[in-house]
């Protein structure tokens, strides 16, 4: 008696075939019964592999004309929208577009940036609202996007936008964050820094500098990613039977004398770790105003190296995002989501550097 085939082994093959070109483009494969009797199987298992070859685009099953072949070798030049707000805000977000536009002459598809670099974040909720809309009009082939933050209702938009690209049919990667927060998971691919490695890894170069009291300041209203570094810094202080509870963690404003005062430093054994290096530039100069002195009282530490980091009076200590390589990953993404649009979502977290520099360390 013969072995019997399950339906995962037909579809492979199948594909398999179509690629090849057994089945050349616009031709007819067997019908579900013809070819339940060539690999001995039920006709529902047929029509399982026939499907999931057709959830990923390969072919068409048309009532009363058969399955048709959709798959072209020839690849068509496909072209993806840029949906990156955060550049006009974070030297990072600049580098990973103009990366992707370098890779898109590379690689041989195009890009729309439509721009949304505004300085002012309500500025740029609304110019991402037109670009998305925009795009879907133009029926791109896929959206990169970048998450809106820091603007009160940033989580109702960044939904939307993605509602809005998956009802018109549009292959989409998320970069640098997801749209909820961890342990939730959304449905679409996202690349990003591996932020709760950050977190470790600066928590633990302060702990290495003597630091016996770790504070974590971020600003209202920060992104997920956020969160995912605070996580990272909780867990190596704790591993190291350190201090840290809510009372650790500081949102506000760092411009705010105020609330600044109120942080217990004791001078040498105190360090910040500031969710970005646009906080803690503020942040180094209103401690200046209090008299706590950066090196000599307290250790500041940051995420992103924006140019800037190493020219502040103490040069920053801060964690190199991966810019270049989130963009390659997220193209290899997109490529994939394209082939297949059933594929599962997969979340990709990219190492990056901890650049020490003064700000981190105790002198004299």
């Amino acid at each position: 008696m013969e072995h019997k085939v399950n339906y995962k082994f037909i579809y492979e093959t199948i594909k398999e075939d179509i690629i090849k070109g057994v089945y050349p483009t616009n031709t007819l494969l067997p019908t579900e019964s013809v070819a339940a009797q060539k690999y001995n199987v039920s006709r529902p298992t047929i029509s399982k592999a026939y499907n999931q070859l057709q959830d990923e685009g390969y072919i068409t099953k048309k009532k009363g004309a058969g399955t048709i072949v959709n798959y072209n070798p020839v690849h068509s030049v496909y072209t993806f929208g840029l949906l990156l707000p955060g550049a006009g805000e974070s030297e990072i977000f600049s580098i990973i577009n103009d990366q992707l536009l370098e890779q898109s002459e590379v690689q041989g598809f195009n890009c729309l940036w439509e721009g949304a670099t505004a300085s002012n974040a309500n500025t740029r909720m609304a110019l991402i609202e037109s670009n998305c809309d925009s795009y879907i009009q133009k029926q791109v082939d896929g959206i990169f996007f970048s998450p809106l933050e820091r603007v009160p209702d940033a989580d109702s938009i960044n939904r939307q936008i993605c509602d809005k690209i998956t009802e018109a049919g549009i292959p989409l990667v998320l970069i640098d964050r997801d749209i909820v927060c961890f342990p939730q998971r959304s449905p679409f691919d996202v690349v990003c820094l591996d932020n709760f490695n950050a977190g470790c890894l600066t928590a633990l170069h302060l702990i290495e500098q003597g630091c016996e009291y770790i504070y974590f300041f971020q600003r209202p209203n920060s992104a997920s990613s956020v969160n995912m570094r605070q996580a990272g810094i909780e867990h190596t202080v704790q591993e190291h039977n350190l201090p840290f509870d809510r009372s650790h963690i500081i949102c506000g404003n760092p411009q705010d004398p105020e609330l600044i005062r109120r942080i217990p430093i004791i001078p040498r054994k105190t360090g910040i770790i500031c969710a970005n290096d646009s906080t803690a530039a503020v942040l180094m100069s209103t401690l200046a105003e209090a008299d706590i002195q950066v090196s000599s009282d307290v250790a500041i530490c940051a995420y992103d190296n924006m140019k800037y980091s190493m020219h502040l009076k103490h040069a920053l200590t801060t964690f190199e995002q991966p810019c270049r390589e989130l963009a390659n990953v997220s193209i290899e993404l997109m490529f994939r989501r394209i082939r297949n649009r059933g594929a599962v979502a997969i979340t990709a977290n990219l190492p990056g550097k901890l650049i020490v520099r003064e700000s981190s360390r105790f002198i004299g």
